[in-house]
């Protein structure tokens, strides 16, 4: 088992940043890649991005390419998403996932969830 704590959602500003983090504890080891979604009231939840532990290679949606940034402690277990520019379109409780097996923009590649952390980006 894998366990998963968001934290680091607030409310912002229009043009202003937050840092999102997700401690993983238990079972690290067996996780290949973290995933951050989303998922606004009213809407399905959609990928956002996502980081291999190792090589810390990551993908991003289109929708946060460019503002949006992963970072990862392995030491730590912690991976974080750093979010620039944030709109009020980005206004959305914000999980972060892990996989044994790949990294995926789909969520059912991902085997364990956080809670989520709600992100609120006022106009």
């Amino acid at each position: 088992q894998v366990q998963l704590v968001e934290s680091g959602g607030g409310l912002v500003r229009a043009g202003g940043s937050l840092r999102l983090s997700c401690a993983a504890s238990g079972r690290t080891i067996s996780s290949y890649a973290m995933g951050w979604f989303r998922q606004a009231p009213g809407k399905e939840r959609e990928f956002v991005s996502t980081i291999r532990w190792i090589g810390g290679s990551s993908y991003y949606a289109d929708s946060v390419r460019g503002r949006f940034t992963n970072s990862r402690d392995n030491a730590k277990n912690t991976v974080y998403l750093q979010m620039d520019s944030l709109q009020p379109e980005d206004t959305a409780v914000y999980y972060c996932a892990a996989s044994t097996t790949g990294s995926y923009t789909r969520s059912s590649g991902y085997d364990y969830w956080g809670r989520g952390t709600q992100v609120t980006v006022s106009s």
